[in-house]
């Protein structure tokens, strides 16, 4: 078990906070706050405790340079209007230098602070030890509420543990929980749900899980190459065809285990992938070699809600097709809305998942949405992420 900030006196103490404000900007403003939301709560604690809070966020791949549409600064200003309390964006291009150190030690208890994007400075994504001690020197105390980038091993994430008592916030310490107890101690029948777009891109998701679940149900492109290695034709949908034999041995393993595995019985095609064209319903057998697999079809979704109904567990990773286009988001919706009915614990994997159960209306009615597209995935494949491991055990 890591050491939370309940572990430590904040009071008159500087926390130095590693956030994810990686939010979309549009015209200069923030266009979706999720991530901000996310971490009041941390924010608000420490401040309550009495400690000045000092945040640091990534945005974007700016590569170690200085591009002013990657800066904070419009970020800063919606973080002050949500925590209705300014939040002071310390402004540099090193990201730490002397005048930030000065504006640092002038904080007062309670007050907040916001630095200018980490992954200005190169040294943020190669873990450099100078980089990670001159952010140390700006807190007492480091507290990770970071998950979205806990599978990396930066300075801001990492490096700083090296300098500075650590723990983890309210934010990261509810992912783990949430993940540690659908993985190790799955309340029971235990279902997942991966979707997306390669098989290769899950392949330690999908080992890992088959050892775990009762039910495993494959949809989004990656069903593509289950699909074909059973012989049937898939047209011109993206399929890998180096996974075909990988794909026949987790349908052998999955028998092994016992395991449910649900592939899609009825698709979406259309013979090309644009946001003007009609899908069209047809069963696997029926696919085409003109066709593109778009989207799963009603009778997939009858299969799959007759296979999770009773689950008391779920997991789920990735959209069932193209669900940013109309025409095709029908299965990703509806399944959201499934999940949302079940009497289970149901755990959403980050990134596009999450937009999905939030264009379908039912984010609020789910157990837990992860904040971390790529940290939930490697907790799926059974994983250690760098950044949790790097705080100290409690």
């Amino acid at each position: 078990m890591k050491k939370t900030i309940r572990d430590f006196d904040f009071n008159d103490k500087t926390a130095l906070v590693r956030v994810d404000f990686n939010v979309p900007l549009k015209a200069g403003k923030v266009n979706g706050e999720d991530r901000i939301v996310k971490v009041i709560p941390t924010i608000n604690y420490l401040i309550e405790k009495g400690a000045k809070v000092v945040l640091m966020s990534h945005l974007g791949r700016p590569k170690g340079e200085y591009k002013e549409e990657f800066s904070l600064e419009p970020v800063a200003k919606r973080a002050s209007e949500l925590l209705k309390k300014d939040v002071k964006f310390i402004a540099s291009r090193e990201i730490v230098d002397e005048k930030v150190l000065e504006e640092v030690k002038k904080l007062k208890k309670g007050e907040i602070a916001l630095l200018e994007n980490l992954r200005f400075v190169e040294g943020e994504e190669k873990n450099d030890v100078d980089f990670a001690k001159k952010l140390a020197s700006l807190g007492d105390i480091f507290v990770n509420d970071a998950f979205g980038i806990a599978h990396r091993t930066h300075a801001s994430n990492v490096g700083v543990t090296k300098f500075l008592p650590s723990c983890v916030g309210f934010l990261v310490e509810k992912e783990i929980k949430y993940f540690d107890d659908a993985l190790k101690n799955p309340e029971k029948p235990f279902a997942a749900i991966l979707g997306g777009s390669k098989v290769s891109d899950k392949i330690g998701a999908i080992e890992n899980l088959l050892e775990k679940v009762d039910v495993l149900v494959i949809v989004g492109a990656m069903a593509n190459t289950f699909l074909k290695s059973k012989g049937l034709e898939v047209g011109k949908s993206l399929v890998e065809d180096d996974k075909l034999d990988l794909a026949r041995e987790f349908m052998v393993k999955a028998i092994d285990k016992s395991v449910d595995l649900i592939l899609p019985r009825d698709v979406i095609v259309a013979p090309e992938l644009s946001e003007n064209v009609k899908g069209t319903l047809k069963n696997v057998e029926d696919v085409s070699e003109g066709d593109m697999i778009l989207d799963i079809g009603s009778e997939s979704l009858k299969d799959i809600e007759a296979a999770i109904r009773d689950a008391k567990t779920v997991v789920l990773n990735g959209p069932c097709g193209v669900f940013e286009i109309e025409e095709f988001s029908h299965g990703t919706i509806e399944l959201a809305k499934i999940l949302a009915n079940l009497d289970a614990t149901v755990i959403v994997g980050g990134g596009d998942s999450v937009s999905a159960v939030e264009k379908a209306g039912v984010a609020d009615r789910l157990t837990h949405i992860s904040t971390g597209g790529g940290a939930s995935l490697k907790m799926l494949e059974g994983k250690k992420l760098p950044g949790i491991e790097a705080v100290e055990e409690a």
